[in-house]
């Protein structure tokens, strides 16, 4: 016996489909490290960048943060000068300058305080919530790029994003972090424009 399944059966379930695949790509943006703003201004013979990182962490990242695993997250910034060689279809891009910003964050159950220690400056701060230091590392405030490499912005592509530096993580938790989703938190890379003169 053939059966014909009605139209709004297989619209009902379509749409279904549709609406499933559209939560889970929300609930894994949702989850990604994210850049909300960044701009640069000009500073004597230089540049200034300022920025704002958004660091939403799911349940697996949390759990381990509060089971006394320290996370490391690195801030990767570059400039990349770009030589068109025919034009915009082909470009030959060169990075003439990078840096990383080192940051790791672990939870003290007896304080219950969230420390976070900065890699570069060498500094730790204390903050009672998990959200506020989040916040203070997202933050980029007054980075001074390089004026020898920023005299020229023409062709000039200043880029940066952040994720977890799972090499940091201990020994027995890397191939498992590795494997998962849960810990691959990373932001795409944002470009950030040059002021106009």
């Amino acid at each position: 016996m053939v059966s014909i399944m009605p139209a709004y059966v297989t619209v009902k379930r379509l749409l279904t489909s549709i609406v499933f695949v559209f939560v889970s790509v929300q609930t894994v943006q949702a989850e990604s490290f994210y850049i909300a703003d960044a701009h640069t201004s000009p500073a004597g013979n230089g540049y200034l960048l300022n920025a704002e990182i958004n660091y939403p962490l799911n349940a697996r990242v949390k759990e381990a943060l509060y089971n006394g695993v320290p996370i490391t997250f690195v801030q990767e910034i570059q400039l990349i000068r770009v030589y068109p060689v025919l034009g915009e279809w082909w470009q030959w891009r060169n990075n003439i300058w990078s840096t990383e910003i080192r940051y790791v964050l672990r939870y003290h159950d007896l304080s219950q305080q969230y420390l976070l220690h900065s890699m570069a400056t060498k500094t730790h701060r204390n903050f009672p919530t998990m959200e506020g230091a989040l916040n203070a590392m997202g933050e980029i405030k007054d980075l001074s790029l390089p004026p020898q490499h920023t005299l020229e912005t023409d062709n000039l592509i200043l880029r940066f994003r952040s994720q977890l530096d799972l090499n940091a993580l201990p020994s027995p938790m890397r191939p498992g972090a590795f494997l998962s989703s849960k810990w691959d938190l990373a932001s795409d890379w944002y470009e950030v424009a040059w002021p106009s003169n």
